[in-house]
């Protein structure tokens, strides 16, 4: 899932599998295809193996993984904290709106599902209204922040 929030924009595909080159290959899509104009695009994922610079290089010549990951200024959700990726966010009401409990028998049926609904999301440019504060993951996340040696 790719989204921009605040542009009420997003957009969603359904692969076989989750591989670093699939990242590598999504990555070089939004650059070429979505944000060639831009000098540098901020990108926030989750924490996860497959979502590193290093994919680039796996996947791409050397002179295309080094444009793309200069092109990307990555930042991670935290490790314990993924729910607080706005993605996440999009892929609940996804899930909530469009999926409920029925079977979808394959990759092509559930992407035709899912660009339906991402569709209609993105012509209503519904975004994500995000309240969660850094003072309020101080408190949510207490047990991720380090303690102070000495308190004044």
């Amino acid at each position: 899932m790719w989204d921009k929030p605040l542009g009420g924009w997003r957009h969603v595909s359904a692969l076989q599998h989750r591989t670093k080159g699939d990242y590598a290959r999504m990555m070089k899509q939004i650059a070429e295809e979505y944000y060639p104009d831009c000098e540098k695009i901020i990108l926030v994922s989750d924490n996860i193996n497959t979502h590193s610079k290093a994919a680039f290089y796996e996947v791409f010549s050397p002179v295309t993984a080094y444009w793309l990951s200069q092109k990307f200024d990555m930042h991670y959700t935290p490790k314990h904290g993924s729910w607080l990726n706005i993605a996440e966010t999009e892929l609940s009401s996804l899930s909530i709106q469009c999926l409920g409990n029925r079977r979808i028998n394959t990759v092509d049926e559930l992407n035709f599902t899912i660009a339906n609904w991402e569709t209609l999301r993105n012509r209503r440019q519904i975004g994500v209204n995000w309240q969660f504060t850094a003072d309020d993951a101080r408190i949510k996340l207490k047990r991720l922040y380090q303690k102070p040696l000495f308190q004044e």
